[in-house]
C-alpha cells in the first residue's frame, strides 16, 4: 500500500461559511484518504448541487460536480466502466434525498460499490434556507414560515428499506469517528452510506447541539463497536437492552442489571432488525444517537456482476472485435 499524506489530497481554498460542518468533514476526508493509501489518480469525487457539492473542487483527485440530484447516476457510470476507481459520492440532504432520492434508493438496491456520503444539515443552505427532506415536522424556514406539515425522511430508514448493506453515522466535528467510518465505508464492497450530521451555522445552527460537543456526545450519543456491549454515559453507566420488539435504556447496577445483560453490537448480522432500531434512536424519545458503523454486510455488487457478465458473454461469442463481427455473416467481395 502506498503512503500518502493528507496534504497530497488537498486542492484550492474551500469557500464555505466559517464554522460550516463541511470544513470539518473535508479535513477528515483528506486524512481518511491518506490512511487508506489509494492514490489520488485512482480516486474520483463526484457531487451534485449544493453547499457540500462544492467539495470536489477541493480534492486533488479526479473530480466532477454534476447536475442537481444526479451524483449517484454519474458515480455509478464512473464505477462500472472503471472498476478499480475509488468513487466518493458527496451529497447534501436536499441533493441526495429530494431530487436525487430516486437515484439514492436504486444505488442501494443495486449495491453499486460507491462510498456515498450524505452531509445532513436538515436545510437547503445554498439557496438560502428552505426546508429539506430531513427537516423535522413543524420546522420554520423561508419556504415554511408557519412550520412544515411534512414528516421527514430518516436516511437510515430509507437506506435499510432500499436493501442497503452498509450504514454508518458520524458528527462532522468528531474527526476520529468520521475518519473511522469513512475508512470502513471504503473497505466495504458495495454501496456504503455515511450520514454526517452537521449544523448549518447560518440557516440551521444548533440542529445537532445535543451531540455537537464532546461532552454532549458522552451522554446523548452511543458509539457502536462490533463485539462490544452497547453502553454510553460519562462513565459508561448506561446501556441498551431489548424490551419486547424494541429497545430500552437501563442503568447498569440498578434493578439487578449487569453488564452481561447489555446487548452486544454486531454490524455483520444479516438480519437488520436490531441495526435499524439502533439507527433510528434519537434524543427526543429518550435514547442516545447511534454513531459509528451500524450495518456492514457483504453482498454481490452491481459493478462486479456487470463486468463478469460482459466477460462471460464475450467468451461465448464467435467474434471478439469489429472486424470479426463483420465477417460472421455473408460477405461479398466487390471487384471493379
Amino acid at each position: 500500500m502506498n503512503e500518502y499524506t493528507a496534504q497530497e489530497y488537498k486542492k484550492g481554498q474551500p469557500r464555505w461559511c466559517p464554522g460550516c460542518g463541511d470544513h470539518f468533514f473535508l479535513a477528515s476526508l483528506y486524512k481518511a484518504m491518506a490512511e487508506l493509501g489509494v492514490p489520488p489518480y485512482r480516486t474520483a469525487v463526484i457531487s451534485g448541487i449544493g453547499c457540500s457539492s462544492r467539495l470536489p473542487y477541493y480534492t486533488n483527485t479526479y473530480a466532477m460536480q454534476t447536475i442537481h440530484g444526479r451524483a449517484a447516476a454519474v458515480a455509478t457510470g464512473a464505477k462500472v466502466v472503471n472498476p478499480d476507481l475509488a468513487v466518493w459520492q458527496i451529497s447534501g440532504d436536499g441533493d441526495g434525498l429530494a431530487i436525487g432520492g430516486n437515484h439514492f434508493i436504486h444505488a442501494m438496491r443495486r449495491n453499486i460499490d460507491l462510498n456515498m456520503v450524505l452531509l445532513n444539515n436538515r436545510i437547503y443552505g445554498l439557496t438560502k434556507g428552505q426546508y429539506s427532506p430531513t427537516s423535522p415536522r413543524g420546522f420554520v424556514s423561508k419556504s415554511s414560515p408557519y412550520g412544515t406539515v411534512e414528516d421527514p425522511f430518516r436516511p437510515a430508514e430509507l437506506c435499510f428499506g432500499a436493501r442497503g448493506h452498509f450504514f454508518a453515522r458520524a458528527v462532522a466535528n468528531d474527526g476520529p469517528s468520521t475518519i473511522e467510518v469513512l475508512k470502513r465505508a471504503y473497505r466495504h464492497k458495495g454501496a456504503s452510506v455515511c450520514e454526517i450530521l452537521q449544523n448549518c451555522v447560518i440557516f440551521n445552527n444548533g440542529a445537532y447541539d445535543p451531540i455537537y460537543t464532546r461532552d454532549g456526545r458522552k451522554t446523548n450519543a452511543i458509539y457502536v463497536e462490533d463485539g462490544k456491549p452497547l453502553v454510553f454515559g460519562e462513565h459508561n453507566e448506561y446501556g441498551l437492552m431489548q424490551q419486547g420488539f424494541g429497545l430500552k435504556v437501563v442503568k447498569i447496577g440498578e434493578n439487578g442489571v449487569t453488564l452481561g445483560d447489555i446487548l452486544i453490537h454486531d454490524s455483520h448480522c444479516e438480519d437488520n432488525t436490531l441495526q435499524l432500531k439502533l439507527a433510528m434512536m434519537d434524543n427526543e424519545h429518550g435514547f442516545p444517537v447511534a454513531l459509528g458503523v451500524i450495518r456492514d454486510v457483504e453482498a454481490p455488487t452491481y459493478d462486479e456482476a456487470v463486468n463478469a457478465q460482459i466477460e462471460e458473454v464475450k467468451a461465448k461469442k464467435t467474434y471478439h472485435n469489429f472486424t470479426e463481427l463483420l465477417e460472421t455473416n455473408d460477405i461479398w467481395e466487390v471487384k471493379e
